[in-house]
């Protein structure tokens, strides 16, 4: 997401954005069977996103454009319906709940176990999200960065 689009308080991505996330799956397709399968879950995460409410929406896009950009290594795919990330196993990393997902209050950034997380003998592994902001994305990104450590 551009950065003017990430701190004006847009609320999704813009044509353009949409437009290059089309041709990059189209790619993805184009480089074959392991191609197809990337640009396949790709399409999926996104299809994912614009089916929810407004403000999950752009939560969504928000996590999902720090989530590729921080970690490009992580393939997006739905895991239970939610914009997932996985390792190159294809194992999840990281995961996007949206609130209208189980009627919560607020959405959700979690960690599966193959997150590089652990400290100590307890640590969080799901964070609430109500509301993206400066501190928010470098929050997210710290978090990502330490996942895939």
């Amino acid at each position: 997401m551009s950065a003017k689009s990430a701190t004006n308080g847009s609320t999704g991505f813009s044509s353009a954005e949409r437009a290059a996330m089309q041709e990059r799956v189209a790619e993805l397709r184009a480089e074959g069977k392991k191609g197809a399968k990337k640009a396949d879950g790709l399409q999926a995460v996104l299809d994912r996103i614009a089916q929810m409410a407004p403000e999950d929406r752009a939560l969504a896009e928000h996590v999902h454009a720090t989530v590729t950009a921080t970690a490009p290594e992580l393939s997006p795919k739905t895991w239970y319906g939610m914009p997932a990330y996985a390792n190159e196993d294809g194992k999840i990393v990281v995961f996007f709940q949206d609130s209208g997902k189980f009627n919560y209050r607020y959405s959700t950034l979690g960690f599966q176990d193959t997150a590089n997380l652990d400290d100590g003998d307890l640590w969080p592994v799901s964070y609430a999200l109500r509301k993206w902001s400066p501190a928010v994305e470098k929050k997210v990104v710290e978090l990502v960065r330490a996942a895939i450590s």
